[in-house]
């Protein structure tokens, strides 16, 4: 298993674009922890940190897609990396007009979430003509969601660490300021500066004209608010079982769980259409968290989330080749935003219907909306079944793409996304 990643790991560029994605991608990762700290040490209330958090995962959820469109249009380096300043300067601003009067600081969230940069999607269009073999791009894939859960783990330590260090506003201005540096490492990179779209057809809808890519959608918004509400849940048992740490068992055991599901997926070929494997995929996930509402002791719920993590990254993997099917040629960087936004605005979802569920019937109900979030996701695949079959195959690439010298399209591999 090991050999296999670290052979991809030693293609040309592979290992520099994946660090540099998930350093750029930082800031994004830590920004809801980041902006409550600040808050909080300016004397702001929860609920004002929690609606400038809010602010920022919307618009960045509204700025993802956008800017994916434009880098299919005008290529990587002439969005990438401007967004990714005009995010950091967003959060720069933050730090220098403080939390009152609140609206320059929602103006600054605004620019931060807007201007975000769509680097997860952007890497996913560049592993075909990097990898040039399309088992080893979907590899990367599961090697990709991996990677992010060991951002998700890492990001808030680094957040905690600076602001123990120096202060919160610091910790602001250092993680964007790496966030920065990563989307800088990518964008002047030879992979990156050379690739570029295939033709699109002029269309106002963009990816979502493509009926799979609207099943993807709809399937991972509740895949997201499942999680979302298991992070709430959480913390509402740690409550009832001695506090301190127990919230964090159960989030740490998720991912792990995820890690070594992804790790173990990744590492081999799987026969068969992506698509009927994804409808298996989300089924074991969604079974996975069916169980959490038993809440029994702490050490049988940290088991319970370890093994409901366990189908969490080869899900999202195999989305992300059944997103390079369907997606319209010329809207890769756009379709992955797309789905990448969807997952972000389930889990926001989720959070919030977990509240009122943990309101009235405590942990159990909490868990409970993962389970059946997880339960919706299933049934928006098999109930569309049929817009996700074998999408139509690409236009022939134009002459002198790489797959066009290597002979290295297998079909249904979309051989439009290479420069």
């Amino acid at each position: 298993m090991a050999a296999g990643y670290a052979e991809l790991l030693r293609t040309r560029y592979a290992a520099r674009l994946l660090a540099g994605t998930l350093v750029g991608r930082l800031p994004n990762a830590t920004a809801g922890l980041a902006v409550v700290l600040y808050v909080r040490e300016q004397g702001g209330s929860y609920a004002l940190a929690g609606a400038l958090s809010a602010v920022y995962g919307v618009c960045t959820a509204i700025g993802q897609p956008l800017l994916g469109r434009a880098v299919d249009v005008y290529g990587q380096p002439r969005v990438m990396l401007p967004a990714a300043a005009c995010s950091a300067f967003g959060m720069a601003l933050l730090t220098v007009v403080g939390v009152a009067p609140h609206w320059p600081a929602v103006l600054a969230m605004v620019v931060a979430g807007v201007c975000t940069p769509p680097l997860e999607g952007g890497l996913r269009a560049l592993w075909p003509n990097v990898l040039k073999r399309p088992d080893r791009v979907h590899s990367a894939y599961a090697l990709d969601a991996v990677a992010q859960e060991v951002m998700f783990a890492v990001g808030p330590l680094l957040v905690t660490l600076c602001v123990a260090a120096w202060s919160a506003a610091a910790a602001l201005l250092v993680i964007n300021a790496i966030g920065v540096l990563g989307a800088l490492s990518v964008v002047v990179s030879a992979p990156s500066r050379e690739w570029r779209s295939a033709p699109r057809e002029a269309h106002w809808l963009g990816a979502l004209r493509s009926p799979g890519m609207l099943v993807l959608i709809g399937a991972f918004f509740f895949v997201g608010l499942a999680l979302g509400s298991i992070a709430v849940a959480a913390v509402a048992y740690a409550d009832r079982h001695g506090g301190g740490m127990v919230s964090s068992y159960l989030l740490s055991a998720l991912g792990v769980g995820a890690l070594a599901g992804g790790l173990v997926y990744g590492a081999r070929q799987w026969p068969g259409r992506p698509e009927a494997r994804l409808r298996l995929l989300v089924a074991l996930l969604a079974l996975g968290y069916l169980p959490l509402f038993l809440v029994p002791g702490v050490v049988g719920m940290t088991a319970l989330t370890g093994v409901a993590g366990v189908f969490l990254a080869p899900s999202l993997a195999c989305a992300f080749v059944v997103v390079d099917r369907h997606a319209p040629k010329g809207t890769v960087t756009e379709a992955f935003s797309w789905l990448v936004t969807t997952f972000g605005v389930g889990s926001a979802v989720g959070a919030s219907v977990a509240g009122p569920a943990l309101e009235r019937g405590g942990p159990a109900a909490g868990f409970a909306v993962a389970g059946a979030g997880g339960m919706a996701a299933l049934v928006v695949l098999l109930s569309m079944k049929r817009f996700l079959g074998d999408p139509v195959a690409p236009a022939e690439p134009p002459v002198g793409t790489e797959n066009d010298r290597n002979g290295a399209v297998e079909p249904g591999f979309r051989a439009g996304h290479q420069a």
